[in-house]
């Protein structure tokens, strides 16, 4: 059977099929911990939101989107409250033709309609013959072709900053407290960010909110308290941010 719990301790490296599926329903909080498995695995969301944490980024979740992590790739996944989703684990073969480094992707309805069965199908099916043949093509052949989306933050190497910032549910300080916390310059802080990320710390920390946002937004709360938590003065101000940042407001983005 491919429905799991949220307290089962899943392995898919102990199966012989070059595919396996699960299907699951979460109530509450999940954290798989950090851990890593010889298959390439494809993390699609349905309901709910999922953070994933690797070595040096946090990738978001959102609904409707699917993460592809490689093998041999260290994450970490939380899951909060209420969230259904869908993961198709390959086999290293069947994943030389896919990116080789965790991406957020576009689930087209095709692909989507594919993984249901995907997921459902018994650990000990035939995917070399059949309808599971076509099934395997068609879900590599739309993910190695899938919109790619930004959902993923780099974080910095730097000790001090790590230690400040490795909190993913607390909100960054702004930079005049961040130079007082760590006792750094803005320059050097900015320089910091800017070899490690690619980006101005305050770029980051707006990336970073943004993220936070979709997240909040995606598990049920409201728009005053996403403002709260994000530091806005009043909802307006969370509006205004999030449209100058998506292009839309948080409520269409959410449809």
């Amino acid at each position: 059977m491919a429905w799991l719990n949220a307290h089962t301790n899943f392995d898919p490296d102990r199966y012989c099929a070059s595919v396996i599926g699960i299907a699951s329903s979460l109530g509450g909080d999940h954290d798989s911990g950090l851990h890593r498995h010889q298959r390439g695995q494809l993390l699609y969301t349905r309901q709910g939101c999922t953070r994933i944490t690797l070595a040096q980024q946090l990738c978001l979740l959102p609904p409707s989107r699917a993460a592809w992590i490689p093998p041999g790739v260290i994450h970490r996944a939380v899951m909060q409250q209420s969230v259904d989703y869908r993961s198709i684990y390959l086999t290293p073969e069947l994943c030389r033709e896919l990116p080789q480094r965790v991406c957020v992707i576009e689930v087209s309805p095709l692909l989507r309609a594919v993984l249901e069965p995907m997921a459902l199908a018994d650990f000990d099916s035939d995917w070399q013959q059949g309808k599971f043949v076509h099934l395997l093509g068609l879900c590599v052949s739309e993910i190695r072709e899938a919109a790619q989306h930004p959902m993923l933050l780099p974080l910095p190497r730097d000790k001090r900053l790590m230690a400040l910032l490795a909190t993913p549910e607390k909100l960054p300080p702004e930079l005049q407290m961040l130079e007082r916390q760590i006792g750094a310059s803005s320059r050097t802080i900015g320089r910091i960010f800017q070899r490690e990320t690619g980006m101005s710390y305050q770029q980051w920390r707006q990336q970073w909110r943004l993220m936070r946002a979709m997240e909040l937004l995606a598990t049920g709360r409201s728009l005053g308290y996403c403002g709260f938590e994000l530091g806005f003065a009043s909802d307006s101000a969370f509006i205004a941010f999030f449209k100058a940042m998506t292009g839309s407001t948080p409520g269409h983005w959410l449809k």
